[in-house]
């Protein structure tokens, strides 16, 4: 499985620490509240609510090199706007991964 990483913030950044490490601190405060949100939609089966958490993880997950795990977020995406939830514990995983990568940081 794919680990999320700096290279694509970094690039954005051309150099810029301050830039950089902005960026960092808004997925560090966003990237948990989006997670917490998604479950509670998920957890009260407000699918339709939880593919709009999706999309905005989705975006995180780009953010921090995951093109494999931006993709799985566009399909989880569709399945939960038609009621499934197929890619539910793959999704987690990625969501795992990413959280524990910038708690780290």
């Amino acid at each position: 499985m794919e680990e999320p990483n700096l290279d694509y913030i970094n690039e954005l950044g051309f150099g810029d620490k301050v830039f950089i490490n902005r960026l960092i601190a808004v997925i560090k405060e966003e990237l948990p509240q989006e997670i917490e949100l998604y479950n509670k939609n998920f957890n009260s089966s407000a699918f339709v609510k939880a593919a709009e958490s999706v999309h905005k993880l989705k975006h995180k997950l780009g953010i921090m090199g995951m093109v494999d795990g931006y993709n799985t977020a566009i399909a989880y995406e569709e399945e939960l706007k038609m009621g499934g939830s197929s890619l539910k514990s793959e999704f987690d995983i990625l969501l795992e991964h990413c959280n524990r990568f910038i708690n780290e940081l």
